[in-house]
């Protein structure tokens, strides 16, 4: 398959995340997160998010998502989210599944939800008869490639805490939002007042694992046991985190998230003019999202393959990652013109 533009998780690993699973492939380590590559990768978050932040990490975003929620809530709690969240529309009800509680889904505006319409659903507080709000879940950059501002999140941390409500962060792309608004983990996380972060690594050029960040240590009392519980306690926890360390420690991710946003803007800049295509989000993160003709679908997925986001309207969602070079994009925007 060509690179395309399909999602950041269709790219192969990194060449420098693949070479540190092979250096951590000498001998034998201790199994269950007890090794050295793991102690390496909790001071590494410790460094990006500050002295208390704890990490564990599981197989995939899903789990971190999921457990994030299950420690910080019990089965008569519910979850305020996006409409379009990933936790509501792409993770099959494991939410609901795992935590037995409940996802109470807010309308979006490019993406992000909005305080006016948080504030104005708490309701029925101390209603033996209605689930408590127990957090509150934003996704970071959301999944229309938007960013919230520092100013937004911290304005949503300080709500929600004298609501006594957690705050999580779905950070599957963290390092593109933290890019984006020129800031570091910790200035757009703990400084802000956000609790628990799922940090993502395959859609930034790991092979696989998550993280589970959590900035409010109190959260992480119990994790451990909610991990083991829920099957997604590695025992080879240094393939995971043995990349995680090459990730954080010199800065690749910066690097990686750097290169992304870069193509993505590249990208938006060689569509935006083209007679069919209108772009429609605000392009902030590495992701380009546009309505062309219906027919213009199916000749440009031979070329590059992309997801329609919206099959009523047709409007395309054009990811792009750390692999992506400007010769994709130009042979891209050639079919499109020819189109045209």
């Amino acid at each position: 398959m060509k690179r395309g533009f399909g999602s950041d998780n269709h790219s192969g690993i990194h060449p420098q995340l693949l070479a540190s699973m092979l250096e951590a492939n000498v001998g034998h380590a201790a199994s269950y997160g007890t090794d050295e590559w793991t102690s390496r990768a909790d001071q590494a978050f410790k460094k990006h998010f500050g002295p208390k932040a704890q990490s564990f990490f599981v197989f995939n975003g899903t789990a971190a998502n999921v457990l994030s929620l299950r420690s910080a809530m019990r089965p008569y709690h519910s979850v305020f989210c996006s409409d379009i969240s990933h936790l509501h529309v792409d993770e099959c009800a494991a939410p609901e599944f795992f935590s037995g509680g409940k996802l109470w889904t807010l309308p979006s505006k490019e993406g992000k939800l909005q305080l006016s319409d948080v504030k104005e659903q708490l309701i029925r507080r101390g209603d033996q008869h209605f689930a408590q709000v127990k957090i509150l879940s934003l996704t970071q950059p959301t999944e229309l490639g938007t960013v919230y501002s520092v100013e937004e999140i911290k304005a949503f941390c300080d709500w929600a805490h004298a609501q006594k409500i957690h705050v999580h962060i779905d950070g599957a792309r963290l390092a593109n939002a933290c890019v984006s608004l020129g800031k570091t983990y910790q200035q757009i996380t703990t400084d802000l007042g956000v609790d628990v972060v799922s940090f993502g690594g395959t859609k930034n050029g790991l092979m696989m694992g998550e993280a589970v960040v959590f900035l409010n240590p109190a959260l992480a009392e119990d994790f451990q046991y909610i991990r083991k519980q829920s099957a997604q306690l590695p025992s080879k926890t240094r393939f995971i985190s043995a990349p995680f360390c090459a990730y954080l420690e010199n800065n690749l991710w910066y690097e990686i998230a750097s290169h992304s946003l870069k193509m993505a803007h590249y990208l938006f800049e060689n569509v935006r003019n083209i007679s069919g295509v209108k772009v429609t989000q605000p392009v902030q993160s590495n992701a380009v999202f546009a309505k062309i003709p219906q027919h213009w679908v199916a000749p440009l997925k031979k070329e590059r393959f992309f997801y329609v986001w919206d099959e009523k309207t047709f409007e395309c969602r054009w990811m792009t990652s750390w692999d992506t070079e400007k010769e994709d994009i130009d042979s891209f925007t050639a079919q499109l013109k020819d189109l045209q």
